[in-house]
């Protein structure tokens, strides 16, 4: 009976021996677990502070450097130059530097009558205002007209006339621009009905540009048989 007693026990002892290990190996586990993750967050933290210490600003003010002399050049009067500048900062730097030399570098492409070449900026261009994002989708259009493809051209009139959200000059003037294109396309209809929304939505634009949209319109609208 004592020996049952003594094995059941070291039973129990042995049990909870096992209990415990079990307990401090989970602790170890999670000891390890935690220490790994630490050391994962340390990395990430040491990777960013290398990239914007080590990479991002000092690429900032590379470029920032590089456009500033490209702007130089342009105030004094050498354009070639200037572009050739232009296009090289717009296809070595990224951040707002490059970006912004994109748009330049395809104005003055547009002013040379490159006018594919100045698509090809103006795609990798990305505008954070409104209005200049606009105005740069309807220098997109203006290349397509004058490389003659006008319904790409309507597009992006069509776009900036979105971007300029109403706004009372800018969009009207996109406006506009579509009309002229339709009225190339003989598309008489959709050219009288961009004169109406334009006098319609916008009588400003009407008095302030000197315009006769009802001669427009009554042109149109002939030549369209209506």
């Amino acid at each position: 009976m004592a020996k049952e007693n003594q094995t059941e026990n070291r039973t129990a002892v042995e049990e909870l021996n096992d209990s415990l290990t079990g307990i401090e190996q989970k602790v170890q586990n999670n000891q390890k677990t935690i220490m790994w993750a630490c050391v994962a967050v340390v990395a990430v933290v040491c990777a960013v502070l290398i990239y914007v210490y080590g990479i991002r600003r000092p690429g900032i003010e590379s470029a920032n450097n590089a456009i500033g002399q490209a702007d130089l050049t342009m105030a004094m009067g050498n354009d070639s130059l200037a572009l050739q500048q232009y296009q090289q900062v717009a296809d070595e730097y990224g951040y707002e530097a490059g970006n912004r030399a994109q748009l330049n570098a395809a104005i003055l492409l547009y002013q040379q009558g490159k006018y594919q070449e100045a698509i090809n900026y103006l795609k990798n261009y990305s505008a954070n205002e409104s209005i200049i994002g606009a105005s740069s989708k309807a220098l997109e259009g203006d290349c397509y007209v004058n490389l003659k493809n006008y319904n790409e051209a309507i597009d992006c009139y069509r776009e900036a006339a979105k971007i300029s959200d109403k706004n009372p000059s800018y969009t009207p003037y996109f406006l506009m621009k579509e009309a002229t294109v339709q009225r190339e396309l003989k598309n008489y209809k959709a050219e009288a009905d961009l004169y109406r929304t334009i006098r319609d939505e916008y009588p400003e634009y009407a008095a302030m540009q000197q315009i006769d949209f009802e001669k427009y319109i009554a042109r149109a609208e002939a030549q369209a048989g209506e």
